[in-house]
């Protein structure tokens, strides 16, 4: 059995769609669903069915979920452990997109100084959904937005860096009042389904401003480059930087007080936390 079956399959399950699992992968669709198939020819049973636009597991896929990611983390620190100076095999940690280059890049240069031939696994994704997989087990660790709920007991989180909501405009509105801004001009919203446009979302209702709403999406990235081509203003994360290059756009602070989003290290207890606390440290020193 090609353990390439088994990660389509796994990907096909958490994501619910052939084509997202096979944009991760860097597959065709149908490559993926050949894998799959393969997969179930091998086992001799059909391990997912379509709902709607959705792919969902079956009963027998599901009974081997998490075996089958047990598989694929065992297959990945093998090829960690070959390696004399990596005893505890491969490191799997989890990062939303704005965290990647700002605070998670410059963690992982003092981590390596410390574990010169650690291996890391990088999976990007929003906070929820890294949430999820470190609980899960999925993922030893991940960069995210504080969770808004208790931890389960195997967890813990401790904060990095805090990130203040600003309101980012074109450089054309530099020095107008931000709340006016938000009221009176085209808004992009921070998709609301995310834990930073929830913040964002609740900074509006308490506020009684209803925004001109014209764009709703994921992406810190993308609502900048929106905002420099002027299609409207935004209410988002000072993120940390770097920013994209060449953003005609301002950062226009809010009047306190302001809500913070803070973004931490989730990490679940266990041989690889060692990994987590030496990026703690890492953190004192940078941020």
């Amino acid at each position: 059995m090609e353990t390439q079956f088994l990660q389509s399959f796994v990907m096909v399950v958490e994501f619910g769609s052939m084509a997202e699992a096979a944009r991760r992968l860097d597959l065709s669709p149908a490559a993926v669903a050949a894998r799959v198939k393969s997969l179930e020819d091998s086992l001799g049973t059909t391990l997912v069915r379509r709902a709607g636009r959705t792919v969902k597991a079956t009963e027998a896929g599901v009974r081997i979920l998490a075996h089958a990611r047990e598989v694929l983390r065992d297959v990945r620190n093998l090829h960690a452990i070959a390696n004399d100076d990596a005893p505890l095999g491969e490191f799997r940690l989890g990062a939303s997109a704005s965290a990647l280059s700002g605070v998670v890049a410059p963690l992982l240069r003092g981590l390596y100084q410390r574990y010169p031939k650690l291996v890391v696994y990088i999976e990007p994704g929003n906070s929820g959904m890294l949430y999820q997989r470190v609980t899960n087990g999925t993922l030893d660790a991940a960069v995210i937005v504080e969770p808004q709920f208790a931890l389960p007991k195997s967890c813990e989180w401790r904060i990095l860096v805090e990130e203040p909501l600003c309101v980012l405009a074109p450089e054309s509105m530099a020095g107008r009042d931000p709340l006016e801004l938000l009221a009176n001009e085209p808004f992009i919203r921070y998709d609301r389904s995310m834990w930073g446009g929830r913040l964002a979302d609740n900074y509006l209702r308490e506020r009684h401003i209803q925004p001109q709403e014209r764009i709703e999406i994921d992406g810190l990235h993308a609502i900048a480059a929106f905002v420099h081509q002027g299609l409207g203003v935004a209410l988002l994360p000072d993120w940390t930087p770097p920013w994209p290059e060449g953003l005609r756009v301002v950062r226009i602070p809010l009047p306190p007080p302001v809500p913070i989003r803070r973004m931490g290290l989730l990490w679940s207890n266990g041989p690889k936390a060692v990994f987590s606390r030496q990026l703690l440290k890492e953190a004192q020193q940078l941020f």
